[in-house]
C-alpha cells in the first residue's frame, strides 16, 4: 500500500533523484527499491538555511502506481453548433478546447497575428517604435500571457479544476514540473510553442481560427445574439458568442457603451515597475552572498496597508525583463516577463496601488469608462514626459522616496530605454504618496530592498480590466444580449492564465447547455 510523506532537504539533495528516493524511504520500513513519486515541491526560505519541501508518495514493489491522468480527447466539430469566440487568449483558447470535447465548432476571432508573425511587431516596439494597435504584447495569438510571462499562480480552485488546466498545458508541451511546483511557471520562451500546438489542435478538429479579425459589432436579432461582424465586413454567424478580449480591448468596451449594453467601472491598480539586480533579491531572500546553484532566482511578494491606501507587488518576475506593452500610439505601458530559466540579471515587479471609483471622480463624464480614461491620462503623460517615444520615464527608488531628480540611472532591462524623470510629477498624488510610504516599509521588511540600485519605471497600468461586463450568475449571459457570454480577464472575471482558462471553460459549458436546450 502506498503512503505519502513530507521530506525536507537541502537544495543539493533535492536536485538529485536518487538522494530524494533514499531520504524519502528512511524510517518507513519500505523496501529500498520502492518507487518515490514527487507530488508537490516548494522552497522554504524562512530560516537562514534554505530548504526544499517535498511531498512524496512512496509506492512499494507490487503496488500499482497511481493512475496517470488521461489526455483530453477532442472531437471534430460537426459545423452545426458554431460558437464565436472573440479573443485567442487563455480564456478563448480553453473555451474552444472545451467546445471541441463535446463536438461543437469554435470560431476564434483574434484581432492580432499568430505568434510567429507577432514577434516582428514586438521587436519593433522594443526598438522604440510605435505600437501596432492590433499586434503587440497584449493583442495576438495567446493574448497578453504569451509574451508577458506565463506564471500559473491562482487561488481560483472554487471556479474549477486547476490541475486540469495544468495537465492540458503539459499535454500541449509545457514541462511536467508545473504539476508539482508550488509556484508553477511556463516561461515566455516556451509559451509560443504551446499556444501554437493548441491552435493546431483546434484547426485539426474542424474549428476555425481567424487572425487579423478585429470585431467591430456583435450582431443581434431582438435580444438574441446571431453572430459577429469583423472590420473586413465579414459576418460570422454563431449560435453563441464568448467575449474573451482581455483587459486592454478598449474599443470593445466602447462598442458595448455605444450599444447601451450594461457595463460598469471596476476597481483596478496602477503604479510602477520596480527593478533590482537579481543578485540583490537573492541575497535578501536566501540570506546568502551567493545563491546556491540548485535554487532558482529568488522572488518576493509584498503588501503594505497604508494609512490611506494599500500597496502590493504584482506579477513579480525573477530573472526577468520589463516589456513595452502599449496598445496604441502616444502611450507608454510596462509589464514584466521571465524566460523559463529566469536567467536574466534583473528582477522586476509591479508595485501598484488600488484605484477605486472615488479616485477617478474627475473622469465621471466618461461614465463606466472612467477607469479607462484615468489609465489613458497616466499613460499619455508618461509618453510626453519621456519625449514622445517608447523610452520610459524612470527614477532611482531612493530618489523617488526623497523627492529628487535622478542625475543618473542604473542599467535596466527595458529595451526601448529609460529617461530620468520626476515620477511624482507624472503619477497622481495619491499614487505617489502610497508608493513612497510603501517603499520605506518594504525596505524594513526586506533589508536592502530600498536602494539607489533599484529603478522605478512607469507606468504599470494594465494590472486588470478597469471595466466589468456583467453577466447573470447562473446563466453567465449578459443581461442585455441572450447568447453573449462575457468571459475572462477583460470582463472582470479572472486575473491570470489559469483563472482565465477556467472561466473560458465555464462559459463554453454554459453556451453549450443553452444551445442544446434550444
Amino acid at each position: 500500500m502506498s503512503t505519502q510523506k513530507e521530506i525536507v532537504l537541502t537544495p543539493a539533495q533535492a536536485a538529485d533523484e536518487e538522494t530524494v528516493r533514499q531520504l524519502a524511504l528512511q524510517g518507513t520500513g519500505y523496501p529500498g527499491h520502492s518507487a518515490v513519486h514527487i507530488m508537490k515541491r516548494s522552497i522554504d526560505a524562512r530560516h537562514r538555511q534554505v530548504r526544499i519541501r517535498l511531498m512524496v508518495q512512496i509506492i512499494p514493489p507490487g503496488t500499482a502506481p497511481p493512475p496517470s491522468s488521461a489526455e483530453r480527447i477532442f472531437r471534430r466539430g460537426d459545423g452545426r453548433h458554431r460558437v464565436a469566440i472573440i479573443g485567442a487568449g487563455p480564456a478563448g483558447l480553453f473555451a474552444a478546447l472545451r467546445l471541441l470535447e463535446e463536438g461543437f465548432t469554435p470560431v476564434v476571432l483574434e484581432r492580432g497575428k499568430d505568434v510567429r508573425s507577432r514577434r516582428r511587431d514586438l521587436a519593433a516596439i522594443s526598438r522604440g517604435g510605435d505600437a501596432d494597435p492590433d499586434s503587440n504584447y497584449c493583442f495576438g495569438e495567446g493574448g497578453a500571457g504569451t509574451y508577458s510571462d506565463g506564471k500559473l499562480y491562482t487561488r481560483s480552485t472554487k471556479r474549477g479544476d486547476v490541475q486540469s488546466v495544468l495537465r492540458t498545458l503539459v499535454q500541449f508541451g509545457a514541462s511536467p514540473d508545473i504539476l508539482v511546483d508550488a509556484h508553477p511557471h511556463v516561461g515566455t520562451n516556451k509559451l509560443p510553442g504551446i499556444i501554437t500546438a493548441i491552435r493546431e489542435c483546434i484547426e485539426k478538429q474542424g474549428g476555425e481560427v481567424h487572425f487579423g479579425a478585429r470585431v467591430t459589432d456583435i450582431c443581434t436579432t431582438g435580444r438574441e445574439v446571431t453572430g459577429v461582424m469583423t472590420e473586413s465586413g465579414h459576418l460570422h454567424a454563431a449560435r453563441a458568442v464568448i467575449l474573451a478580449t482581455g483587459h486592454s480591448a478598449r474599443d470593445i468596451f466602447q462598442l458595448l457603451a455605444d450599444k447601451r449594453w450594461e457595463i460598469s467601472f471596476k476597481p483596478f491598480a496602477l503604479g510602477v515597475r520596480a527593478e533590482h539586480p537579481q543578485v540583490m533579491i537573492d541575497r535578501i531572500q536566501y540570506h546568502c552572498d551567493r545563491r546556491d546553484e540548485n535554487l532558482p532566482p529568488a522572488s518576493y511578494s509584498l503588501v503594505h496597508q497604508g494609512a490611506e491606501k494599500s500597496v502590493f507587488s504584482f506579477c513579480m518576475c525573477p530573472g526577468g525583463i520589463i516589456a513595452p506593452c502599449a496598445t496604441a500610439s502616444g502611450e507608454i505601458v510596462t509589464n514584466g516577463w521571465s524566460p523559463s530559466k529566469r536567467n536574466n540579471p534583473w528582477a522586476n515587479s509591479g508595485i501598484v496601488v488600488p484605484v477605486d471609483l472615488a479616485d477617478v471622480a474627475a473622469y465621471r463624464d466618461h461614465g463606466a469608462l472612467a477607469g479607462v480614461a484615468f489609465q489613458r491620462m497616466v499613460e499619455q503623460a508618461c509618453w510626453e514626459a519621456a519625449g514622445g517615444t517608447q523610452a520610459a520615464p524612470a527614477q532611482r527608488m531612493t530618489d523617488f522616496v526623497e523627492g529628487r531628480m535622478s542625475n543618473t540611472l542604473p542599467s535596466c532591462s527595458y529595451q526601448p530605454g529609460i529617461v530620468p524623470v520626476r515620477l511624482d510629477q507624472l503619477l497622481p498624488p495619491f499614487i505617489t504618496a502610497a508608493l513612497r510610504e510603501s517603499f520605506v516599509q518594504f525596505g524594513r521588511k526586506m533589508n536592502g530592498y530600498l536602494t539607489s540600485e533599484a529603478v522605478l519605471v512607469a507606468p504599470e497600468s494594465r494590472t486588470s480590466s478597469p471595466v466589468r461586463i456583467p453577466r447573470n450568475q447562473e446563466s453567465l449571459m449578459h443581461p442585455d444580449a441572450d447568447g453573449l457570454y462575457p468571459c475572462g480577464e477583460g470582463a472582470g472575471y479572472a486575473g491570470g492564465i489559469v483563472s482565465a482558462a477556467l472561466d473560458g471553460e465555464r462559459c463554453a459549458e454554459a453556451a453549450m447547455a443553452r444551445i442544446l436546450a434550444h
